[in-house]
């Protein structure tokens, strides 16, 4: 059986520390195991986000680069 998908979550153009809050928030009202895209512009996201998932237990299953920014598909633990 697969995880839900929480759909693709949309944080291009916010600035640190907002797509790592944004993200936390949505990942509160998910379902353990539940996946989450998340879409980010901000450069620091490459550092941050993987942080959050590390510092919190979730899963980050991909770290994309994008033609605008970068792409993260996190599994909520």
């Amino acid at each position: 059986m697969s995880s839900p998908d929480a759909g693709t979550y949309d944080l291009r153009g916010l600035k640190c520390p907002l797509p790592v809050l944004k993200t936390k928030k949505r990942l509160a009202s998910l379902a353990v195991g539940a996946t989450l895209t998340v879409e980010t512009s901000d450069p620091l996201a490459v550092i941050d986000i993987p942080h959050f998932c590390n510092e919190n237990g979730h899963a980050l299953v991909e770290s994309t680069k994008t033609s605008d920014g970068h792409r993260f598909v996190i599994r909520k633990a």
